[in-house]
């Protein structure tokens, strides 16, 4: 389909399931959309006239891509393709002779039995029925033949659609790179003549060209569109503009991605195995057993651990390197806002759970040479389990944060809740932002497959120049129209004047919205007075990447994660890559990883033992005990939002390039 209205699915590429006797998903990619019928009969019926109209939808996009100037790659894949569709021809003929003598036998068989009917005389009965007999069960063996002629046929077919699928998604996908490429070249270039034509006077024609707008917006009112505002988020207008005379040009929509590291990372990991859960084999493990003592197997588990999550939050990191660039805060706010959405982008098929990182774990990502960046995590508590993490970026900012896991089962969902405020400190203009996580549900806990869902809100606070920023997560409904994964939001100044919507999903991408004029609208039913934005066309701050190949198969990890625990030298010996369960599951030895990952929390019981009779036998005597103390980080008040937070206190990277780690403790 060239041009989609909003909201719709491409038949030809979705994968239509049940999930039980009324309601049918459909989904493609990032978007999946549940329906429910009345009865389990209308629901056969709505899935059987879906896979018809799959069926047709998928030679009719083929021929839609075969119609373009694209060909295949390589002549491995032309040569592979013919033959291909030199076996599907086969079968194609094997089916019409099949056809053939079906209505051959068919009509045979008609005409016995009319013969049959005008029988008069008995003894003429047996031989014509014997006929009957003869015929019915050519006409039969026949059917059959044609039936496993279908099936081959239809296998043979499933076998390469996955395959020719990916082949043309990876072609869409290209040809939309190509484009945009040479769209940023096309801005580039103009910017370049610009320039050189000479800037003074560029000034006073933008004011010019922004004035003459103003005069001619009436003769704009039939192109623009106007929403009225939620009670919460509020609706914005778009208004056609020229983009040339707006700042939004001075920004490259080109990532960091793009640029070739100075180090080759690795692109992908073991394959998952299909190792099925048996539920008796752990049951029979947890009887006489507490229950902080029952070991979960890695079953439930991908091979990265909690710290390295954390660390995952950064791979849109060139966000904040573009909001070093901003001069103004209400449009640094914007991109900061959008990278705050982006560290949920990896959720939304990543339903296993990290491994729990033992008190004293430590995690780095030093990406100074490559990106600008150095990053630092370490497990500073165990219950409540507690993380802290620091990043230094050369490029002009510094984030830091201490996160908490709390959760809570509700029986068929579970929800995962962060506590603790992220902390975000631009050097050259001092700005510090300041936000929280939103609440994570995983669906399904007990019977169905498992799916994630973000819900509630978050608060950008600029405790400098007093500007927010509220977003609003939309949580999944059966019964809502809105986009699936939904996020809005409004920027304001420290007045409260809005500047900015934002707009998108937390799995896709977030755009931002100059606001040009705001009013009030009509009174909801509720008695709110509803506020209606008329705005600049939106611009796309933030996108996510595609995942690589054969994700599905590795965990649905992105390109970051991929690399996350590739083995390093030189890192701290408490370091997450070196866990040793973690590592053999990531190898696919998970009966290996259970046995080790048993060990290690034992090991970590014991040292909680002797810690508290440490503690203890000091309170005997009357002296004091400090309890474990955190090796990189300490305790401070944060002066901002006066919580006691665990702040990055210096030495780690001083004790890598002095490789003396004498200090860390013995963990694994």
């Amino acid at each position: 389909m060239a041009h989609t209205c909003r909201g719709t699915i491409n038949l030809s590429t979705a994968h239509i399931d049940t999930e039980d006797s009324c309601n049918i998903v459909l989904s493609n990619g990032g978007r999946t959309y549940h329906l429910k019928a009345n009865s389990e009969v209308e629901r056969q019926r709505w899935v059987t006239a879906l896979e018809l109209a799959k069926a047709k939808a998928i030679p009719r996009s083929l021929c839609e891509n075969d119609s373009g100037d694209e060909e295949p790659a390589s002549q491995s894949d032309k040569s592979e393709l013919h033959g291909t569709l030199k076996t599907l021809s086969s079968k194609l003929e094997d089916l019409s002779t099949c056809n053939d003598l079906i209505a051959k036998h068919g009509a045979a068989l008609q005409r016995s039995l009319s013969e049959l009917e005008n029988l008069k005389l008995p003894a003429e009965s047996g031989e014509k029925i014997k006929a009957v007999n003869e015929r019915a069960t050519l006409f039969r063996i026949t059917s059959n033949a044609m039936i496993n002629a279908c099936r081959d046929f239809l296998d043979l077919a499933e076998t390469h659609s996955r395959k020719w699928q990916r082949m043309l998604q990876y072609e869409r996908e290209q040809r939309i790179r190509l484009e945009e490429t040479i769209e940023q070249l096309a801005k580039q270039h103009n910017s370049l003549e610009r320039a050189c034509r000479g800037a003074p006077g560029l000034s006073s024609s933008s004011t010019g060209s922004v004035q003459s707008a103003k005069g001619e917006a009436s003769d704009e009112d039939e192109e623009t569109e106007y929403f009225d505002a939620m009670e919460d988020a509020p609706a914005f207008i778009t208004v056609t503009a020229d983009p040339k005379h707006h700042r939004y040009d001075s920004y490259n929509e080109s990532t960091c991605k793009d640029l070739l590291p100075k180090k080759r990372r690795r692109t992908r990991i073991p394959d998952k195995p299909n190792y099925s859960l048996n539920l008796w084999s752990i049951m029979k493990n947890c009887i006489g057993k507490e229950l902080s003592k029952i070991p979960m197997p890695v079953n439930f588990n991908e091979p990265l651990s909690m710290l390295q999550r954390l660390t995952e939050d950064l791979e849109y990191h060139e966000l904040l390197d573009k909001a070093v660039k901003c001069e103004s805060s209400t449009e640094q706010m914007c991109f900061v806002a959008a990278f705050s959405v982006s560290s949920y982008s990896t959720t939304v098929h990543r339903t296993a759970k990290p491994f729990n990182p033992l008190l004293g774990e430590t995690y780095e990502l030093d990406r100074l040479e490559e990106f600008g960046f150095r990053s630092l995590c370490e497990q500073v508590s165990h219950h409540p389990p507690a993380a802290a993490h620091h990043v230094y970026s050369k490029r002009g900012w510094t984030l830091w944060q201490e996160i908490t896991i709390a959760s809570k089962f509700r029986g068929k969902y579970l929800s995962i809740m962060p506590l603790g405020a992220i902390h975000l400190e631009f050097h050259s203009s001092g700005n510090h932002y300041v936000w929280r996580k939103v609440t994570s549900t995983v669906h399904n806990i007990i019977v169905g497959k498992l799916w994630i869902d973000q819900s509630g809100e978050i608060e950008i606070v600029n405790h400098k120049s007093k500007d927010k920023c509220q977003l609003k997560f939309t949580p999944y409904s059966y019964f809502s129209r809105d986009v699936p994964r939904k996020v809005t939001g409004v920027v304001s100044d420290a007045d409260g004047k809005a500047h900015y919507v934002m707009s998108g999903t937390w799995d896709e991408k977030m755009e931002c919205s100059k606001i040009v004029q705001s009013s009030h609208g009509s009174t909801s039913t509720e008695g709110k007075q509803k506020t209606v934005y008329q705005t600049l066309s939106p611009k796309v701050l933030w996108k996510k990447y595609p995942l690589p190949e054969n994700a599905e198969n590795m965990y649905f990890f992105s390109d970051l994660a991929l690399t996350l625990n590739e083995p390093e030298e030189r890192v701290a010996p408490t370091d997450s890559r070196l866990r040793p369960d973690q590592r053999l599951m990531e190898s696919g030895r998970w009966d290996e990883a259970n046995v080790e990952k048993q060990r290690l929390e034992e090991k970590q019981r014991a040292v909680r033992r002797r810690r508290e009779a440490e503690a203890v036998e000091a309170l005997e005597e009357g002296k004091d005990y400090e309890g474990y103390i955190p090796l990189w980080f300490e305790r401070k008040v944060d002066a901002v939002t006066g919580e006691l937070i665990c702040v990055y206190k210096g030495g780690y990277w001083e004790a890598k390039d002095k490789q003396d780690w004498s200090t860390c403790p013995d963990i694994f």
